[in-house]
Protein backbone atom coordinates (compact mmCIF):
# COMPACT_ATOMS: atom_id res chain seq x y z
CA UNK A 1 0.00 0.00 0.00
CA UNK A 2 1.40 3.40 -0.90
CA UNK A 3 0.52 6.94 -0.03
CA UNK A 4 -1.03 8.33 3.13
CA UNK A 5 -2.18 5.37 5.24
CA UNK A 6 -3.97 7.73 7.67
CA UNK A 7 -6.88 7.82 5.19
CA UNK A 8 -7.51 4.06 5.48
CA UNK A 9 -6.64 3.38 9.12
CA UNK A 10 -8.09 4.71 12.35
CA UNK A 11 -5.50 6.10 14.81
CA UNK A 12 -5.53 4.47 18.24
CA UNK A 13 -3.53 6.14 21.02
CA UNK A 14 -1.50 3.91 23.33
CA UNK A 15 -0.56 5.91 26.47
CA UNK A 16 1.81 3.14 27.63
CA UNK A 17 4.23 3.89 24.75
CA UNK A 18 7.16 5.72 26.32
CA UNK A 19 8.65 8.97 25.08
CA UNK A 20 12.32 9.20 24.11
CA UNK A 21 14.49 12.31 24.50
CA UNK A 22 17.46 12.83 22.19
CA UNK A 23 20.14 15.51 21.93
CA UNK A 24 21.14 14.61 18.35
CA UNK A 25 20.50 12.50 15.30
CA UNK A 26 23.59 10.30 15.35
CA UNK A 27 23.01 8.54 12.02
CA UNK A 28 20.46 8.58 9.21
CA UNK A 29 20.80 5.97 6.46
CA UNK A 30 18.65 4.86 3.54
CA UNK A 31 18.97 1.10 3.25
CA UNK A 32 16.80 -1.64 1.75
CA UNK A 33 13.83 0.63 1.03
CA UNK A 34 13.67 2.09 4.55
CA UNK A 35 15.24 5.02 6.38
CA UNK A 36 17.08 4.18 9.59
CA UNK A 37 17.69 6.83 12.24
CA UNK A 38 19.76 6.53 15.40
CA UNK A 39 19.27 9.20 18.04
CA UNK A 40 21.71 9.88 20.86
CA UNK A 41 21.70 11.56 24.24
CA UNK A 42 24.60 13.28 26.05
CA UNK A 43 25.50 12.18 29.56
CA UNK A 44 28.10 14.27 31.37
CA UNK A 45 30.32 13.25 34.25
CA UNK A 46 29.88 14.95 37.61
CA UNK A 47 31.34 18.48 37.19
CA UNK A 48 34.52 19.34 39.03
CA UNK A 49 35.70 22.90 39.67
CA UNK A 50 38.19 24.29 37.14
CA UNK A 51 37.92 21.23 34.88
CA UNK A 52 36.21 21.01 31.52
CA UNK A 53 33.11 18.82 31.82
CA UNK A 54 33.51 15.47 30.07
CA UNK A 55 30.93 12.97 29.08
CA UNK A 56 29.75 10.44 26.55
CA UNK A 57 27.07 10.23 23.90
CA UNK A 58 24.81 7.18 24.21
CA UNK A 59 22.35 5.64 21.78
CA UNK A 60 18.85 6.58 22.94
CA UNK A 61 16.61 5.28 20.16
CA UNK A 62 16.75 3.55 16.80
CA UNK A 63 13.86 4.34 14.47
CA UNK A 64 13.21 2.66 11.11
CA UNK A 65 10.67 4.27 8.75
CA UNK A 66 9.19 3.19 5.45
CA UNK A 67 9.87 5.53 2.55
CA UNK A 68 6.26 6.78 2.75
CA UNK A 69 6.61 7.53 6.47
CA UNK A 70 9.97 9.23 5.80
CA UNK A 71 8.39 11.52 3.21
CA UNK A 72 5.54 12.27 5.64
CA UNK A 73 8.09 13.10 8.39
CA UNK A 74 9.99 15.37 5.98
CA UNK A 75 6.82 17.27 5.05
CA UNK A 76 5.66 17.64 8.65
CA UNK A 77 9.09 18.82 9.82
CA UNK A 78 9.16 21.43 7.05
CA UNK A 79 5.72 22.68 8.14
CA UNK A 80 6.83 22.78 11.77
CA UNK A 81 10.08 24.62 10.96
CA UNK A 82 8.20 27.23 8.91
CA UNK A 83 5.83 27.82 11.81
CA UNK A 84 8.75 28.12 14.26
CA UNK A 85 10.51 30.59 11.93
CA UNK A 86 7.36 32.74 11.78
CA UNK A 87 7.21 32.70 15.58
CA UNK A 88 10.90 33.66 15.81
CA UNK A 89 11.77 30.44 17.65
CA UNK A 90 14.41 29.39 15.10
CA UNK A 91 16.58 31.01 12.48
CA UNK A 92 18.20 29.59 9.38
CA UNK A 93 21.59 29.75 11.12
CA UNK A 94 22.32 26.44 12.86
CA UNK A 95 23.08 26.78 16.58
CA UNK A 96 26.54 26.12 17.96
CA UNK A 97 27.29 23.11 20.16
CA UNK A 98 25.63 23.03 23.53
CA UNK A 99 27.70 22.91 26.68
CA UNK A 100 26.44 21.54 29.98
CA UNK A 101 25.44 23.96 32.72
CA UNK A 102 27.10 23.48 36.08
CA UNK A 103 24.89 23.93 39.12
CA UNK A 104 26.80 24.58 42.31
Amino acid sequence: MSGDSSKVAVYVDRPEVSEIFADAVEHAVVEGGVVRFEFSVNRFDHPQPSKTPKGKRYAACRLVLSMAASVDLYNRLNQLMELMKKQGAVTTTPPGPLSPKTIQ
